[in-house]
């Protein structure tokens, strides 16, 4: 033992290196500052002023998540400036289903060996996530846990909050039968189905530096997430959209099943897209069913929104404009049978 005695960084914590990684992060969360953010960083919590004046009846929405085991792709790779996007994208995205407006973020970063300049990195993938998505990233805690995780190990996790008026909370309870489902494409796989893709790579033997498109297998898998929190904020702030559905673990028609109610089903057809290159690599790699690779990945669709038919080609038109690839995936027609979402029509996976 040590002459004096056992000390915390000999047990594998170094204070100094959670001091010198808040100082590198400053600059990015500083970017991210709304107006009513109260103080800076370093307090005991952080403090927002709701703006009482904006909304008269507001209702408070919550969500939590991490960015899963796509952080071992980016550990790989070396490559920490993505990850944080995909996390702000998995939290902010969940709020805009019912309207809610991302006001805050905070985050949680767990490390095996805390490195300063890697938790920076991460930590401005975060802020530039909660930029592109209005929010401020309020803080968050990052944590050392020397002999529980392998130096060059880390997890993300995060919450966000988000206001939506009472009397404009969207949700299935607004859905009517002949309304039109329209489809906004994703940016990749986004943040689901990466334990099987991992798997798929560790029994294949491919190596993420194969090329792959314009790059790399590892670039490929490594796209981060479509934050899509705006683009629906202001969809639904223009046009009759009666609730979006966020594509993510359990796929297009497990997700979208749950803004539909009772006696009503919405039918999306699998023959207006086309997945891209990388779900066709999944499926032909593992030689993945059909209907398991439709219940695994967003193929191709990361995010879906019910809308007045009437209005669907102007949301088409809406979105498109501001950089969403999107259009008329389906319908919702009364139905009294156990699914609430069916995909038909669909593609073969190879």
């Amino acid at each position: 033992m040590n002459e004096g005695g056992a000390s915390y960084a000999a047990a594998g914590v170094s204070i100094e290196a959670g001091e010198r990684a808040v100082e590198l992060m400053k600059a990015s969360v500083a970017r991210t500052v709304r107006p009513e953010v109260i103080g800076g960083l370093g307090g005991f919590a952080g403090l927002f002023r709701l703006d009482l004046g904006r909304w008269k009846q507001p209702v408070l929405a919550a969500s939590t998540d991490g960015a899963g085991t796509k952080t071992a792709i980016a550990q790989a790779l070396g490559r920490h400036d993505t990850i944080g996007l995909d996390l702000v994208a998995m939290v902010v995205d969940d709020l805009v289903v019912c309207g809610a407006e991302p006001l805050l973020v905070q985050d949680y970063v767990a490390v095996g060996h805390l490195e300063p300049e890697v938790v920076a990195e991460v930590v401005s993938g975060i802020a530039e996530g909660c930029r592109r998505s209005g929010a401020t990233l309020l803080g968050g805690e990052t944590a050392e846990h020397p002999g529980l995780m392998k130096p060059g190990d880390y997890d993300v996790a995060a919450t966000a909050v988000g206001v939506v008026e009472a009397d404009e909370i969207l949700g299935p309870d607004r859905v009517r039968a002949g309304d039109a489902v329209v489809a906004m494409a994703a940016s990749g796989l986004h943040c689901n189905g990466y334990s099987l893709v991992r798997h798929l790579l560790a029994v294949s033997g491919v190596d993420l530096g194969e090329p792959f498109g314009a790059g790399t297998l590892g670039e490929a898998l490594l796209t981060p997430t479509r934050i899509y929190a705006l683009d629906c904020l202001a969809a639904a702030a223009a046009l009759p959209v009666r609730t979006f559905a966020h594509v993510t673990g359990g796929g297009l028609a497990g997700n979208l099943g749950r803004v539909v109610p009772d006696g009503l089903a919405a039918e999306v057809d699998r023959a207006t897209w086309t997945p891209g290159a990388i779900y066709r690599w999944v499926a032909a790699t593992g030689g993945i069913a059909q209907a398991e690779m439709e219940r695994t990945f967003n193929q191709g669709v990361g995010m879906l929104a019910i809308v007045d038919a009437a209005a669907a080609d102007d949301l088409v038109a809406l979105l498109g404009g501001r950089g969403v690839p999107s259009w008329v995936a389906g319908t919702v027609r009364p139905d009294d049978g156990p699914e609430r979402a069916r995909c038909v029509a669909a593609h073969p996976v190879g």
